[in-house]
């Protein structure tokens, strides 16, 4: 990484693209596509030799410039490592008094008998986002770092309990592993 506060470069993976058209970020990898909007007017991106260079065109001794590029640095190298292994979150169910029923349905994911209730609660899975129930666990995957983090906070969402003391009441589907990149399998 350059020391210049007005450059940053990230690593790009083989097979994974970026280009800006207009306000737009297209990233493609073997994994799929995502599109991001892009501040094209604060930030030049340009990609050669497996890097991909953002420069700053805002000046540098304003600490928000320096925070937008750094974020962008951090939103390329997810996109990078998502679209070329893939993202994962992982979920512990937690049922202490009622033995709650967790299925995938679609886009859904479908929680049944939560605390004895008779209506089943349901938590949107975003787009590219993919869920598996195995045992205790829920186990998010997809190639949007973002995408499988607002799942997990959906499901996370849809637990929540309302009417009950907490403390004793400790049901609900909780968060264990944050969306995070895959181990590249060798």
């Amino acid at each position: 990484m350059s020391t210049d506060l007005t450059v940053a470069e990230v690593p790009v993976p083989s097979g994974v693209r970026f280009q800006v058209q207009g306000t737009t970020l297209v990233a493609q990898g073997p994994l799929g596509t995502i599109r991001r909007p892009f501040p094209a007017d604060a930030i030049e991106l340009a990609t050669r030799d497996a890097r991909a260079t953002l420069t700053l065109r805002l000046p540098a001794h304003r600490k928000k410039s320096r925070a937008l590029l750094r974020a962008w640095e951090a939103h390329l190298r997810n996109l990078a490592g998502g679209l070329s292994v893939g993202v994962e979150a992982r979920m512990k169910i937690v049922a202490a008094h009622f033995p709650m029923k967790v299925a995938v349905k679609g886009e859904e994911l479908i929680i049944e008998n939560f605390l004895g209730e008779k209506h089943p609660r349901t938590a949107p899975l975003r787009a590219g986002t993919k869920a598996t129930v195995d045992g205790e666990f829920v186990i998010l995957s997809g190639n949007d770092v973002e995408q499988v983090g607002q799942s997990a906070a959906n499901i996370e969402r849809a637990t929540h309990i309302r009417d009950y003391d907490p403390r004793v009441f400790q049901d609900g589907i909780y968060l264990v592993e944050h969306a995070h990149l895959k181990e590249a399998s060798g």
